[in-house]
């Protein structure tokens, strides 16, 4: 059992994922959620509906932390450049894709922005990976990109939970994990490799990104109640004797 050892507090590790068209309806679950979630992650989509970073100050102003997901990925300059604007809008995470000198680039500019590089896509599995040309399995490519962002200065990385063992067990407790593809019921959407609440946490995450299981509860239940149910196995987990 890998269980995190920082100093977060539970409700700050649900980062609840904000995919939705608009600012306007971005925002009415946000006022639903009230403090049942304190993080949020804003990515592609609200950030193609216009006033992004509007949203991302409005959040901030609530009180809220907010995780800037746009998987930023161009040449390493360019890559900089960017992370050096997102630092005026108070993000706490900042996605970064890449190689080794895009990683390198955001790092040097990335000021109070925890920079999380990418690892695998949890929507990607061991045949996808091989369509793309490489020959490791899954395990080991996360382990050898955490290993290149810690060695970078990377704050963090992003994988499933079902590698974050392999962090911990090479790396250690050195890096955050923020682990998507969370299920806590059945998965029948388009991420293949997911896990649990608690899976995700016994096996070394940090923090948890959920999205569809508390936007869309399939249990007849509101999206607060959703989140609450979650934040209460979080505060189970860490509150458990060891």
């Amino acid at each position: 059992m890998f269980l995190s050892k920082k100093d977060i507090p539970y409700n700050e590790r649900l980062i609840f994922a904000l995919d939705l068209p608009d600012n306007e309806e971005a925002l009415r679950l946000v006022y639903e959620l009230g403090d049942s979630v304190v993080f949020y992650k804003v990515g592609l989509q609200l950030f193609m509906a216009g006033r992004y970073f509007e949203l991302v100050r409005q959040l901030i102003d609530m009180g809220k932390k907010v995780f800037v997901d746009l998987k930023l990925f161009d040449v390493p300059q360019t890559v900089g450049a960017a992370v050096r604007e997102l630092r005026r809008y108070g993000a706490y995470f900042a996605t970064v894709h890449g190689n080794d000198a895009i990683l390198r680039a955001s790092v040097k500019e990335k000021g109070g922005i925890k920079i999380l590089a990418v690892t695998v896509l949890t929507s990607l599995d061991q045949a996808d990976i091989e369509d793309l040309g490489f020959k490791a399995s899954i395990k080991d490519l996360v382990l050898s990109r955490a290993r290149r962002a810690l060695n970078i200065g990377c704050d963090g990385v992003i994988s499933s939970g079902l590698e974050a063992p392999e962090i911990r067990k090479g790396l250690g407790d050195q890096l955050i994990v923020v682990a998507p593809g969370i299920r806590p019921v059945a998965n029948v959407d388009d991420q293949k490799r997911t896990v649990d609440v608690e899976e995700a946490f016994y096996n070394g995450a940090d923090y948890i990104v959920v999205g569809r299981p508390i936007r869309k509860p399939i249990d007849g239940i509101s999206p607060k109640e959703a989140a609450e149910k979650i934040q209460a196995r979080i505060k189970a987990i860490f509150d458990a004797p060891m």
